[in-house]
């Protein structure tokens, strides 16, 4: 089956060559007219079809961007609830307690009792929007796990197990016989 559809047909003598001169003249000229800038049918479609993928595709990644700033929303909103549940009252304080946030240094007055507790690692901070407030230890782990730029301060807690090196680090204080005065405050 060498040849085109033209040859085939001369041979099998269904069309006669003068015929066949003219259907080819005729689509010659159809060629020419055509503007150049102007596409064919064919080309039509393929360039219908990449900009119908090239849509889709734009539209998924727009809806997975949605759903991860849902998904973030829905987060945040969840921290803002744990926080609002479990957070400590500061009524009543007076005694400034400052931390840092990122590179700026915040304050809050707190009682005298939650300062040690702060110190200590058994409360910490959280960010409230723009507020922050004191949630217990547990709360603030579950915090950390989930979404960690809502904790703002919490106070790792020293351990005192043998070979440690806290014990080799008090033994070497050169002002261990030195008692800290009550009313210094940092």
């Amino acid at each position: 089956m060498a040849g085109s559809l033209q040859d085939q047909l001369l041979k099998a003598g269904v069309v006669d060559s003068k015929k066949a001169r003219k259907i080819k003249q005729d689509k010659r000229k159809q060629a020419k007219q055509m503007p150049k800038g102007q596409v064919t049918e064919n080309q039509a479609a393929v360039a219908a079809e990449a900009a119908r993928k090239a849509k889709v595709e734009k539209d998924r990644a727009l809806n997975r961007q949605r759903e991860q700033e849902q998904a973030e929303k829905a987060l945040l909103a969840q921290m803002r609830q744990i926080v609002e549940a479990h957070r400590i009252s500061r009524a009543g304080g007076e005694a400034p307690y400052q931390f840092t946030d990122g590179k700026k240094i915040k304050k809050l007055h707190v009682t005298a009792e939650q300062v040690d507790q702060l110190s200590r690692g058994q409360i910490a901070v959280a960010r409230l929007g723009e507020s922050y407030e004191l949630i217990p230890r547990n709360i603030a782990e579950k915090i950390r796990e989930r979404h960690a730029e809502t904790l703002v301060s919490l106070q790792e807690r020293a351990t005192n197990r043998k070979g440690s090196g806290t014990e080799s680090a008090a033994e070497e204080d050169p002002y261990a016989d030195y008692p800290i005065p009550d009313d210094l405050m940092w």
